[in-house]
């Protein structure tokens, strides 16, 4: 029992990580799409 809780612990983390990473990288992106409208 107690392993089968630490692996769902695991993959709420993973599952985490993969939304903020995800984040991170849309809100670049919208940035640097930002730049280049501008220049435009």
């Amino acid at each position: 029992m107690a392993k089968k809780k630490k692996a769902e612990d695991n993959l709420k983390g993973t599952l985490l990580m993969t939304f903020t990473l995800g984040g991170i990288i849309i809100l670049l992106w919208a940035y640097c799409f930002s730049l280049f409208m501008d220049r435009f």
